[in-house]
């Protein structure tokens, strides 16, 4: 057993010795020993606290023990009970074990057996919490794939090799869309932590009076409702890795919490005053300028400078279209169940390659998969892409084309501009970016060509 988790141990035991002893010979600076002398007090204590282990006698002066582990079983399904017993009530404590008891010792008992039966019993009750919780959260095992050839994949993949062999926290940045969550699969698969848990979650989907208590866990009576103890996120991903996704979301006052744990590696489970230890290595993923919200006071600035130990920024599609090709082969792939071979014409390649993709790869994804299911024959037509692609496709073209033809500049301004509009929605603060002028030549082109 290693000092990654602490232990909280119950003694309900009418010998004074007894007590003393196992407390001694238990207690260090991972494992709490409290202890009781009647069932009363036992119950009393294990009612304002969440043990992980109880060490409990089979008969007590107010109580009989296995009345009393009927109670400790039902108020604190996944805390563990080992039974103190004489060897003329061995049977008893048989019959204690069909009834949930995790194991017994008969005195006078062995101090190295007392010590493994312990720590075993510690043992399941971690799995059985982190089974439980696994159950909430889906993490998926699929192997992750960064797909493109363009410079700045390169670099991306570069620096993943680099760091994820390190506990460095990461913070990958990007627009919606843009494969941020593969990056930190690939991170984790990559690592040295890569058999243990990769836990995701999407700050944005947690509950702002709930946060604290889903990412630290909480303890009974912590606040309103909390009829039990709860681990959190960080034992969940013990061990492993936590990717916590739009971390621009999370509020102040939880930035703050999330940064002591960085800075100490403890935390504490909302409500309760024990330390824990945390060995867990911390992926961000975030779509918001955080040095902005730093400067507008949404962003906790120590926090940021925590976390930004190693950035991996990844650009938008439509800066790396010399990926799509690929993207596309391999979505083809990815759909094509019943029709491994699937064609695609030129002019269809060219509406993809001239898209703006605001929905960045997540859109391409949805965009292939439409067209492989609209496909006739395994032909993929015009009529398979959305009508909006389909329409600015045609306006590309014709651009295209008034340039094969050699006609005079401003028509094909005129047309190029149109066609920068319709891709942005309108938008003719973007248009003017897209087209490299300021709005007030934007505007004076407008005028000058009646649009």
């Amino acid at each position: 057993m290693t000092p990654n988790s602490s232990m909280l141990i119950l003694v309900i035991d009418d010998e004074d010795y007894i007590r003393l002893l196992i407390k001694k010979e238990l207690s260090n600076n991972y494992r709490t020993v409290l202890a009781a002398s009647s069932a009363k007090e036992g119950l009393s204590l294990f009612n304002k606290k969440t043990f992980d282990v109880v060490l409990l006698d089979i008969r007590l002066p107010d109580g009989d023990g296995i009345e009393l582990l009927d109670n400790l079983r039902a108020s604190q399904p996944d805390c563990e009970v080992i039974i103190i017993t004489g060897h003329g009530d061995i049977e008893s404590a048989v019959s204690a074990m069909k009834k949930g008891a995790y194991d017994y010792i008969t005195k006078p008992f062995s101090l190295e057996r007392l010590e493994l039966v312990v720590d075993k019993a510690f043992q399941r009750v971690c799995l059985q919490r982190e089974n439980r919780l696994l159950k909430q959260f889906q993490v998926s095992n699929k192997q992750p794939i960064l797909i493109g050839k363009s410079e700045s994949i390169k670099q991306i993949k570069y620096l993943i090799q680099k760091v994820a062999p390190t506990d460095a926290p990461v913070l990958i940045t990007g627009e919606s869309g843009t494969g941020k969550d593969i990056v930190a699969r690939l991170i984790h698969t990559q690592s040295l932590r890569k058999d243990k848990h990769l836990i995701i979650k999407n700050c944005a989907t947690l509950q702002k009076e709930l946060i604290r208590s889903e990412l630290f866990g909480y303890i009974k009576g912590a606040y309103t409702g909390a009829m039990q103890s709860q681990d959190g996120l960080i034992v969940l991903a013990q061990g492993g890795t936590l990717f916590l996704d739009e971390i621009g979301e999370l509020p102040l006052d939880s930035q703050s919490a999330l940064l002591r744990l960085l800075e100490n590696k403890t935390y504490r489970r909302v409500g309760e005053k024990q330390e824990r230890y945390a060995d867990v290595r911390f992926l961000f993923a975030t779509n918001k300028d955080l040095s902005e919200e730093v400067k507008a006071g949404r962003f906790n600035e120590a926090l940021y400078h925590r976390i930004n130990v190693i950035k991996i920024y990844i650009p938008p599609l439509r800066e790396r279209i010399e990926d799509i090709p690929l993207l596309v082969e391999y979505f083809l792939s990815q759909f094509s169940t019943h029709n491994p071979s699937f064609i695609l014409s030129e002019d269809i390649m060219q509406h993809l390659l001239n898209y703006h993709w605001p929905g960045n790869i997540r859109e391409l994804r949805n965009v292939i998969e439409r067209a492989v299911i609209l496909a006739e024959n395994g032909k993929i037509t015009e009529h398979c892409l959305p009508t909006e692609m389909a329409e600015k496709g045609k306006i590309n073209l014709k651009v295209n084309s008034l340039i094969s033809n050699l006609l005079p500049l401003q028509t094909i301004e005129k047309q190029y501009i149109l066609h920068v509009l319709e891709s942005v929605s309108g938008n003719r603060s973007k248009a003017a970016e897209v087209l490299g002028i300021s709005r007030k030549t934007l505007y004076r082109k407008l005028k000058e060509y009646l649009l």
